[in-house]
């Protein structure tokens, strides 16, 4: 399948914009957003159904960020992966495709974006290890080799694994090698509120070739977002709460897992102290690991990294960086917004606040983030997929004003 070349458009001079400094309140921070991008791959799903440009100038950031637009026609994109020689490769849920985005002057804006897998299932989950790239597509996770060489002629895929559950509730997936070397493959469960079997509800963790698969840890509703704390094994994941419990019960979580066999709580217990309605009789909350933090309900916590650059200011440095896809059933929307989470030297979690909002307008929202990916300069990508587009995220310093591309 030929890559594609994108035309550049020219850039919209940067508008200042309030940031905020609480969950969901408001406060008089300026902030510098740079709109500027690339036309669309031919025959790509436009971002709006009108293609009229993302109306950036509403995103909220700190003071001295900028964001910007990085690409778009990325249909509904999900996980992203950054290789080594830095082409960007983004899963899907919806689409059934895998894109590679590619910055070929290094001037942080995509210069092409091009399909490279198609007519998958669910491949939302992405990896990238030792020249290949790993996509989790529902029951299956499939390695293409060499991939950076081939964008033109896309090799077939190598079956790593065809011995995950093929349930379409919370079967997509989200893919990550720890430090040890093994892939690290999550099941959520087929349901709401159930008490599954094995492996559903788990994290697994298995050698890159496949074999030696094991349930690392319980108790895991749906996560589709880990990473492990910088100079340490721990692994460290977002997980949704359960829905229809209420408006603010339960919490979403970011849990801390340190060794291998622990219970996060699903179903008998949400939030650290919350007994479930159906299970929570059966076991105690004392009985699970509580989470490390408590995020917002129902704000479906997704991509999730820590920060280990230097760009952004100290306080960011070893941050947890959630992607917050936005609830559906709440009287009142939250989430939709990328947030941070401080954790210490010890693995304290603290300061959950938000990063970037403003995609939620009122009750309408015109963009979902899904997940964030440190760039080796610093900055921050961030994939939306109700906008089919990638953010930028930068630090430059100052009051919020004009800004270049990352030092």
């Amino acid at each position: 399948m030929p890559v594609m070349p994108v035309m550049p458009v020219m850039p919209v001079m940067p508008v200042m914009q309030r940031g905020s400094d609480e969950i969901g309140r408001p406060s008089p921070r300026n902030v510098t957003v740079l709109l500027a991008g690339m036309a669309l791959v031919a025959g790509a799903v436009a971002a709006t159904e009108t293609g009229a440009e993302l109306p950036l100038e509403q995103l909220e950031v700190p003071d001295g960020f900028r964001i910007e637009l990085y690409a778009t026609g990325v249909p509904d994109a999900r996980q992203m992966a950054l290789s080594d020689s830095g082409v960007l490769y983004v899963g899907s849920r919806r689409a059934g495709q895998v894109h590679a985005v590619i910055d070929r002057d290094g001037d942080h804006r995509a210069d092409e974006v091009a399909r490279i897998a198609d007519e998958l299932d669910m491949p939302s989950g992405l990896a990238y290890r030792d020249g290949s790239l790993y996509v989790a597509a529902l029951d299956r996770v499939l390695r293409y080799d060499g991939i950076d060489e081939k964008l033109q002629d896309p090799p077939q895929p190598v079956v790593v694994t065809s011995e995950l559950p093929d349930d379409r509730h919370h079967g997509w997936k989200y893919l990550g090698f720890g430090p040890d070397g093994k892939l690290y493959v999550p099941v959520g469960v087929n349901c709401n509120i159930c008490d599954p079997e094995d492996p559903y509800a788990t994290i697994l963790r298995m050698n890159a070739d496949g074999t030696g698969s094991q349930i690392w840890v319980r108790g895991v509703r749906n996560t589709v977002g880990f990473d492990w704390r910088p100079g340490t094994d721990e692994l460290w994941f977002a997980d949704n709460g359960r829905d229809m419990m209420g408006d603010d019960v339960p919490p979403d979580e970011l849990n801390r897992v340190t060794e291998k066999g622990q219970h996060f709580g699903f179903p008998y217990c949400h939030g650290g102290d919350i007994p479930d309605p159906q299970y929570g009789k059966e076991r105690s909350c004392d009985e699970f690991r509580a989470p490390a933090q408590n995020l917002g309900p129902h704000v479906a916590a997704i991509g999730m990294k820590f920060y280990r650059g230097d760009q952004f200011p100290a306080e960011y440095r070893g941050s947890a960086l959630i992607a917050e896809h936005g609830s559906w059933n709440r009287r009142q929307k939250i989430g939709y917004r990328i947030t941070a989470v401080d954790v210490d030297a010890e693995g304290n979690a603290s300061n959950y606040r938000p990063l970037v909002s403003g995609w939620l307008q009122g009750q309408k929202n015109w963009g979902r983030p899904t997940d964030v990916l440190e760039m080796p300069d610093g900055s921050l990508l961030i994939a939306d997929d109700q906008a089919n587009a990638i953010y930028r995220l930068s630090y430059s310093g100052g009051d919020g004003g004009a800004a270049s591309s990352a030092p």
